[in-house]
């Protein structure tokens, strides 16, 4: 038992004692995170950056943001992985032995070259290790070596046990437990050396040592030297801890550093001496102790295949963590480094170091942190002043000293100090403590308590003193701007200024003082404010404002080359004035890695010089390397790692490797032609970046061309769906960006979405006759529509004026016929008088006619006889006739001439007789008109008859109407 403990007491030594005190960045993944088995027993890279893993349930690939497992076909455990120049991802496993390649879509498919073995050897177990060396390529089982070179291979047997296969200085070197180490030569595996202990010891890694020197790592023996065939013992300072917790690999980290995996002690870096000069543990945040395999990338950064589960180790990263105590349970609020010690102030205490010599990079110093007796409790600050350490404690105050922390006062609790002088040594100190000012001299060497300052009973933790006079500034976070003008002797405040919205501050929250570039300035929640001495009121400082905007900072801290540190809203950044930026004289750098790691309200930072930055953590403290930090800019790479097509079932269009001429390639390929149907138009692309250890720090721009105008804001997002997109080609470019301002090339696939079948050529040509063939049934449609209307209105115009010219003939006719009856009714009148004169004649002449007619006729008297022949002359007149006709003509269109024409042989008592019968008078009326009897009517009407050749049956009136018609 006894013996159990003091070996359990030296392993703790042996894994803690050693230790470096800066712990990088360490990334932790799961089974769970991954989805796959616990085991991972092999690591490579290929020329992008992905990351392959042999696990226990396939080849598992890691491209920064997404995993992907692919099972074998026989489903058994992947036990190693090795890439070719091509970019042939080999694998190895019981019975199964093969590549992976992508295929056309850049889908990695399963090769199988089980074929190509021997029949009688295609059987066989785990094949544990692969050897590429140009074109030869090695697999190693227990029982056998398989040699595959031109699609062929070769097998080579063992008496024992084929129990390493690995490559160092272009060799090829082979273990086995009957002859000792082998290499091959022209096909023939050669002796190198026979020693008892390479037949007795496992090896486990050769790695390259100097000039044709070769390292080897045995699992439970320790390490060797190989110079040619001498084989020798290799001491190392820290041999004891190799050989307790066996080496299962190895590699090269740098020229001088190798990184051990052991099965019990996590991964020991050690330099060629064999010093421990770095461990990672289960304690410094591995998952593990028992490591399968071990990788360094291109980027020199450390990739852990556990038992269970996969570790990332940023082991060239700039940002590294400090934890004071191993069970990192304690905050840390300061930090300052004095007599080569360095002091880290905790929620718990004050922890110290010493520190190594010849590491200007202080994470790397070896040595365990201690405890400072008497400091348990909160430690708020830590100052050096005249070269003596104070700590601002919740007990008080404290002085440090050989070790050993001394109290010089005890209440109230203390939150820092500041010299009031500049020049060493400073003779006079306040403290800000809990309720107010704390005066303290130095005297002989020595701190003294001088008492409390009265005047002010309000906690003050941001105080500085004005250097230009017996004045102190602070600012409390809930009040405003403090500013105090002390008494001679430092025992009470002479008199207190309180600022305030009214005097300038934006309000009186949130207002931190800082002394920045010999100036006392404010960090308010709009920016930077300076104090006007001559109008007594704050102002956006002149030089800070246009650098640090309106933002709210709770933190400033100018280091000595003038850089500005500061914290704003728990992010952690510098304006660095010997870089520049664009057309600025600066540039600031923000730390995305301390997102959210920082106390908030008592953020600190100690920039004790470019290469050794501390910041307060809530675990523990951060170190930053800044020179590093700005020198590892690496080029920056981003990878399409998925193009799918979304719909009812999805489908993998694009899987993450472009082939070029049948190689893996960065580009697509410029003939490559990517054809989607337009059901397929809905795309899911994802995009990563494989610097690992910036994960945190990488952002993404994308465009997708013929349908983004512009490229989109940097988001952290990697993956952007599109859906419904019209048919067209489109080109999808995507770019990175770290911190730093360092941006990636763009990488570009270019594909095409097909037209629907109602979208194609054809379709349109079809829409397009179609459309004509509408356009002129139309157009025909409208002629005949517009013939038709031409129609009808030539008709309805032609109606029109038919009507029209009815309505005329009408209004003639009735204009003749009004003019007729007016002709027949002065023609009726004048018949009616020639009538009645005819009558009246007659009826005179009757009257004389017995006068005259007297039995004497001699005897009647003259004058009756004359009046008598007048009588007779006035019927046989013609002259009433001329008028009668004229006037008759007119009205009745020219009849009677007509009528003549017609009929020469008339005369003019016919010409009359007519006329009286188109007047329709009757034969007494005629007699009348004529001077005749009735009797001579009816003969003169039968003669006209005769004349005109017209029988008794016909009416007279008819006939004289038809003929002058």
């Amino acid at each position: 038992m006894k013996r159990l403990i003091l070996f359990l007491i030296t392993w703790l030594m042996i894994t803690v004692s050693n230790a470096q005190i800066g712990i990088p960045q360490i990334n932790n993944y799961s089974n769970l995170d991954y989805k796959g088995g616990t085991q991972n027993w092999a690591i490579d890279q290929d020329q992008n950056g992905m990351m392959y893993f042999a696990n226990n349930e396939g080849l598992l690939t890691y491209n920064g943001k997404y995993w992907k497992l692919y099972p074998l076909p026989n489903k058994t455990i992947v036990r190693s992985v090795k890439i070719d120049v091509d970019g042939k991802i080999y694998v190895g496993a019981q019975d199964e032995i093969g590549y992976f390649f992508p295929n056309q879509n850049g889908v990695l498919k399963y090769h199988s070259l089980r074929e190509l073995i021997p029949t009688n050897e295609r059987q066989f177990a785990d094949i544990w290790d692969i050897v590429i060396l140009q074109k030869d390529i090695y697999f190693r089982t227990t029982t056998k070596i398989l040699h595959l070179k031109d699609d062929a291979f070769k097998v080579y047997q063992s008496n024992g046990t084929w129990e390493f296969l690995g490559s160092a200085n272009q060799q090829v070197f082979a273990q086995d437990t009957s002859k000792g180490l082998l290499t091959i030569k022209n096909g023939v595996w050669e002796t190198l050396s026979s020693s008892p202990d390479l037949k007795r010891a496992i090896i486990t890694s050769i790695l390259d040592f100097n000039g044709d020197t070769v390292l080897i790592t045995t699992l439970k023996n320790g390490l060797y030297l190989l110079s040619g065939s001498q084989l020798i013992k290799k001491p190392a300072v820290d041999d004891n801890a190799l050989f307790k917790n066996r080496i299962y690999n190895a590699i090269k980290v740098n020229e001088n550093w190798n990184a051990f995996a052991t099965v019990s002690a996590g991964c020991l870096i050690t330099d060629k001496q064999g010093k421990i000069v770095q461990q990672f543990s289960f304690a410094d945040g591995l998952q593990k102790n028992n490591i399968r395999s071990i990788f360094k990338d291109k980027n020199q950064n450390l990739w852990l295949g556990l038992d269970n589960g996969i570790d990332f180790i940023a082991f060239n990263n700039a940002v590294k963590y400090i934890y004071p105590d191993k069970s990192k349970q304690t905050s840390g609020y300061s930090t300052r480094i004095l007599n080569n010690n360095l002091y880290i102030g905790t929620s718990n205490g004050l922890y110290y170091s010493p520190l190594q010599s010849g590491f200007k990079d202080i994470s790397y110093s070896s040595s365990n942190f201690a405890e400072v007796g008497n400091t348990q409790g909160q430690v708020w600050n830590l100052n050096v002043i005249n070269k003596t350490l104070l700590v601002a404690h919740e007990d008080g105050t404290f002085v440090v000293n050989n070790g050993t922390a001394n109290r010089l006062f005890a209440y109230p609790g203390t939150w820092l100090f500041e010299a009031l002088s500049p020049y060493y040594p400073a003779e006079e100190i306040i403290a800000g403590t809990y309720s107010g000012l704390h005066h303290l001299v130095f005297q002989n060497g020595k701190f003294i308590n001088k008492g409390y300052i009265s005047g002010i009973n309000e906690p003050l933790r941001f105080i500085l003193h004005d250097n230009n006079s017996n004045t102190v500034w602070a600012s409390h976070p809930y009040r405003g701007v403090y500013r105090f003008k002390l008494s001679n002797d430092k025992k009470s405040i002479a008199k207190t200024w309180l600022y305030q919205q009214k005097d300038g501050l934006p309000s009186a929250l949130n207002n931190y003082i800082a002394r920045i570039k010999n100036r006392i300035v404010v960090a308010t929640e709009k920016g930077i404010y300076e104090f006007d001495e001559a109008k007594q009121k704050f102002f956006p400082s002149k030089f800070l404002a246009p650098i640090l905007g309106e933002t709210l900072f709770q933190y400033l801290n100018e280091d000595q080359e003038g850089n500005i540190w500061f914290v704003t809203n728990k992010k952690v950044g510098v304006v660095d004035f010997h870089r520049k930026e664009g057309n600025k004289d600066y540039a600031i750098v923000y730390f995305p890695e301390l997102n959210a790691k920082v106390v908030a309200g008592f953020e600190n930072i100690y920039p004790y010089n470019k290469e050794n930055v501390f910041i307060g953590s809530d675990k523990g403290i951060i170190h930053i390397n800044y020179l590093k930090y700005l020198e590892n800019i690496k080029p920056l790479r981003v990878t399409l790692t998925l193009v799918k097509a979304l719909g009812n079932k999805d489908s993998i269009i694009f899987g993450g490797y472009f082939l070029n001429k049948n190689r893996i390639s960065d580009h697509q390929d410029t003939e490559q032609k990517i054809n989607l149907s337009s059901t397929n138009n809905s795309l899911h692309f994802e995009y990563s970046s494989t610097l690992y250890e910036q994960q945190n720090n990488i952002e993404f721009s994308y465009q997708l061309a013929g349908f983004d105008e512009n490229w989109s804001g940097w988001s952290a997002k990697s993956e952007k769906d599109y859906t419904n997109l019209p048919h067209g080609t489109y080109t999808f470019k995507v770019k990175a960006r770290n911190n730093l301002g360092n941006e990636s090339q763009p990488v570009s696939y270019t594909f095409t979405i097909d037209p629907a079948w109602y979208e194609t050529v054809w379709i349109y040509l079809i829409y397009v006759l179609i459309l004509f063939g509408i356009i002129y049934l139309l157009s025909q449609r409208q002629k005949r529509k517009y013939e038709k209307e031409q129609e009808y209105l030539k008709k309805e115009h032609q109606l029109e004026i038919e009507h029209n010219e009815k309505e005329i003939v009408k209004l003639q006719n009735e204009k003749l016929e009004s003019e007729v009856n007016f002709k027949n009714k002065e023609l009726a009148t004048a018949t009616m008088h020639l009538v009645q004169r005819g009558k009246l004649l007659t009826k005179i002449k009757e009257e004389l006619l017995p006068i005259v007619k007297t039995d004497n006729p001699e005897t009647a008297p003259e004058e009756f006889k004359r009046i008598l022949g007048l009588l007779n002359e006035a019927e046989r007149a013609d002259s009433d006739w001329e008028q009668f006709a004229v006037h008759f003509d007119h009205v009745h269109s020219n009849f009677l001439t007509k009528l003549k024409e017609r009929i020469p042989s008339l005369s003019a008592n016919d010409l009359k007789l007519c006329a009286y019968l188109k007047m329709n008078l009757s034969s007494k009326e005629m007699a009348q008109l004529m001077s005749i009897s009735i009797r001579a009517v009816e003969v003169s009407r039968y003669r006209l008859r005769k004349k005109l050749n017209v029988s008794s049956d016909t009416n007279l009136f008819d006939y004289l109407i038809e003929i002058t018609s």
